[in-house]
């Protein structure tokens, strides 16, 4: 495939991410809450149990990869992916993907490159992550405005490096959806039940995370020490038709 030009840069795909850290939790949230926050998307969140979703909060440090370091913060659901049939609630959470709502970095070039090549949703905002101690905290502003203070306290270690994970995240930016085919290997992760506390700001992120119900007791949350990733072309979906569009 054709390399793409950001900002001067050749970029090839695909994108590879050589390591990174990253800290999060998973919450069960409002389903109709969490549809309302998505409707611009045309996708529909998963429920887990009746009128439950999940949202994931995600905090990351990129340390070396071919968009350069840069921190980032993500806000996402589970979501069914296009074309699937069937209740809201599968009988399997590996049939869901995820929707990413919201991704703020803290350099402008990923931000250009994640919106032209796969639509994320980037925004540059001050990504204050303090991770040498014992507990791992991101302080989120965007505009001057506080969005939030997230601290996560690491778990019991999940044994040996994990296996090679394919994936997809799902994007819409400018009336378009795009399917983001993504693979990922970590190590050194830890997952705990509960483990995370949230003090939301006055931005209007900060809001809708409100209306979900947070801040509050997260199903789980994890770290992962080491990450390697790699992102291909993304795919634009047709939503009506859950087929690429050609």
């Amino acid at each position: 495939m054709a390399p793409h030009l950001i900002e001067g840069r050749t970029v090839a795909l695909p994108v590879r991410v050589r390591d990174a850290s990253l800290c999060g939790a998973a919450y069960a949230v409002r389903a109709d809450a969490a549809r309302a926050v998505i409707a611009y998307s045309g996708l529909d969140v998963v429920e887990i149990v009746p009128g439950k979703a999940v949202c994931v909060l995600l905090f990351a440090d990129y340390r070396d990869g071919d968009l350069d370091a840069y921190h980032e913060f993500g806000m996402a659901f589970l979501i069914r992916p296009p074309g699937s049939t069937g209740s809201t609630r599968p009988s399997d959470l590996r049939d869901a993907a995820v929707f990413v709502h919201w991704l703020p970095v803290d350099q402008r070039f990923t931000m250009e490159a994640g919106r032209a090549l796969w639509g994320f949703p980037k925004e540059q905002a001050d990504i204050d992550l303090r991770l040498a101690s014992p507990y791992k905290r991101c302080i989120l502003r965007k505009d001057g405005r506080l969005v939030l203070d997230m601290l996560v306290r690491p778990g019991v270690p999940v044994p040996g490096p994990s296996p090679l994970i394919s994936f997809d995240a799902f994007t819409h930016r400018e009336g378009v959806t795009r399917r983001v085919p993504m693979k990922a290997q970590a190590r050194g992760v830890r997952v705990r039940p509960g483990g995370a506390l949230i003090r939301l700001g006055n931005h209007p992120i900060a809001k809708e995370l409100s209306e979900l119900g947070l801040p509050k007791r997260p199903l789980l949350s994890s770290t992962v020490a080491h990450v390697a990733m790699s992102l291909r072309e993304a795919e634009p979906m047709s939503l009506r038709e859950a087929e690429p569009l050609l």
